[in-house]
């Protein structure tokens, strides 16, 4: 391990302790790791207990023994789920505890087995961790989902380059896109959050009607709920403490309104969901909901994950990201949502963030309803952004206001 390396995977480890859940003082940490990637865990670890965690609780994940469960068990083995990890972090949200996830899978592992086993464990997870997914989206607890290198997803995103420099390029790739390569990773997050905030500003102090895209494949016009909020960068905790949510980060969002939202718009990257790879697709909106999709690669998941529930055929989240981000810029294609969701504007499928309406967290179900916020299971983000994708800021007047020209902010 080379001392720049090493430099740099230190400077991720703090980043995500300092800037993603930015632990306090005598509070515990919840942290995912995958198995494969159990360096940068360790380190974390070290850091948190650095900078004052009580204790840091480490939950492993394998890809092998998902897998190995999907190919060798017996069909109908499959009604019920593990819980031991879930049972854990819906007890430390409980407790305010800190949740650190490192995901990193391989974007292909499960597309060759049955994809109804596939769906029905999805489900069956969506609906146990309901309560504990509502409390993270609405910031009851400071959070960070980030990733590491692992050698299934190095193989997918640098096929050409030799199998013993895989991993340690998508390693570059994500200490670039993290800013963990610079000599000061704190003081360049600081900046540009900072910049995040004055877009998100501007959109907040605009509130638009609606948001009209253009591009090829996409015709689409979303209607924003009154008293939207568009956030990004930074969020606030219970306890009135910033963190950030995502590392990497590039957006600011918000939630559309759940019944306003017609035309089609079309997929610019690859979705990697479930285990399997969904491409070249594209959805129809009417009066808010999915009417009709197509896929060239993965239909038939696109298909039941639209089908999860009755929110799932509507949209929870709408996201700006200019297409000369440093991930877009990169070129790197990355088959992992974290990262191509910040390299694209992108929309989620699913369940909307209350946080995104002005008193939201504290609504009832059917007052967030009424206000247009969706809800569903399922939250999975799909990249719409590309350099010929315009997008139009419509007031309730019928003014128009341009806010992206092929892809950069206008």
């Amino acid at each position: 391990m080379s001392a720049s390396f090493e430099r740099k995977l230190n400077n991720y480890a703090e980043l995500l302790v300092r800037k993603g859940v930015n632990i306090r003082p005598g509070q515990r940490l919840h942290l995912t790791c995958p198995v494969e990637a159990a360096e940068l865990g360790r380190r974390v670890a070290d850091a948190a207990y650095r900078f004052g965690a009580k204790l840091v609780e480490v939950h492993w994940v394998d890809d092998a023994v998902t897998l190995s469960r999907f190919a060798n068990a017996k069909a109908e083995t499959f009604d019920e789920i593990p819980t031991a990890r879930a049972d854990a972090v819906i007890k430390g949200v409980a407790r305010g505890d800190a949740l650190l996830a490192i995901h990193a899978a391989d974007p292909s592992l499960l597309k060759d087995q049955n994809p109804e086993l596939v769906a029905k464990v999805q489900r069956m997870t969506q609906e146990y961790l309901q309560a504990y997914s509502a409390s993270v989206m609405a910031n009851k607890v400071n959070w960070c989902v980030a990733s590491a290198a692992i050698g299934a997803w190095a193989r997918q995103v640098f096929p050409e380059a030799p199998a013993g420099e895989q991993v340690a390029r998508l390693w570059d790739a994500i200490f670039a896109a993290t800013r963990a390569d610079l000599d000061d990773p704190i003081a360049a997050w600081n900046q540009h959050v900072a910049d995040l905030a004055a877009r998100r500003a501007y959109l907040n102090e605009r509130q638009f009607d609606a948001l009209r895209y253009t591009g090829p494949g996409t015709d689409l016009t979303l209607g924003l709920p009154r008293n939207h909020v568009w956030m990004g960068g930074t969020g606030l905790a219970a306890d009135g403490e910033e963190f950030i949510a995502n590392l990497p980060t590039e957006e600011v969002f918000t939630l559309p309104h759940r019944e306003r939202a017609e035309g089609t718009v079309a997929s610019t990257r690859p979705l990697s969901y479930a285990g399997t790879l969904i491409d070249d697709f594209s959805l129809t909106f009417a009066g808010g909901k999915v009417v009709g999709l197509k896929a060239r690669d993965g239909e038939d998941t696109l298909r039941r994950l639209v089908e999860t529930d009755e929110g799932s055929a509507r949209l929870g989240e709408v996201a700006l990201v200019p297409h000369g981000s440093p991930i877009s810029a990169s070129g790197i294609l990355f088959y992992n949502t974290l990262f191509d969701e910040n390299a694209s504007c992108h929309v989620a499928i699913g369940k909307a963030y209350p946080k995104c309406l002005d008193g939201g967290t504290e609504m009832s179900a059917g007052d967030l309803k009424a206000a247009g916020a969706n809800h569903s299971l399922a939250h999975v983000d799909f990249m719409i952004g590309s350099d010929q994708l315009d997008i139009d800021g419509l007031s309730a007047d019928g003014q128009s206001t341009p806010l992206m020209r092929a892809g950069e902010w206008a």
